[in-house]
């Protein structure tokens, strides 16, 4: 079986970076995995401030997704690493979320976003699903 999850409604959906289960990153706390991860683009102080008081991770997303602050040069080259520890920070912090995580077992974890391809399955399935293999290396790490 594979699990899938996309929105906070979802049997699945607070493995969501959306899900408001915040995490301490860098002696700083994050209300959500999204807002960390976005204003992690940035090397402008003040405007990674403001992704982290944004009221809401659709906010800190659409934030981050802006281009009217310099995203840093090695962005497409740390990315994957700091949604890793991110991850892995809102699971070592949330034990309900852990249980819930070892809960599924070995089953296949797929975000089901149909407008990401990078970190979703995309609309076709075809898309890369970093965020949700993420989430099954997450799993095995906290398994041990």
């Amino acid at each position: 079986m594979t699990i899938y999850f996309y929105t906070k409604n979802d049997p699945f959906g607070d493995f969501s970076n959306f899900s408001k289960h915040g995490i301490e990153m860098d002696a700083i706390w994050w209300p959500t995995v999204e807002h960390y991860f976005q204003a992690q683009k940035f090397t402008d102080q003040d405007y990674k401030n403001r992704i982290q008081t944004a009221h809401t991770a659709k906010q800190a997303a659409e934030l981050g997704r802006s281009r009217k602050a310099p995203i840093r040069s090695d962005w497409e080259t740390v990315k994957d690493e700091i949604m890793y520890r991110a991850v892995l920070q809102k699971f070592k912090t949330h034990q309900a979320l852990a249980a819930l995580l070892l809960s599924t077992a070995q089953e296949h974890i797929v975000e089901n976003a149909p407008g990401d391809y990078y970190w979703g399955c995309g609309k076709d399935g075809t898309g890369l699903n970093k965020l949700g293999k993420i989430l099954m290396s997450v799993r095995k790490d906290i398994q041990q």
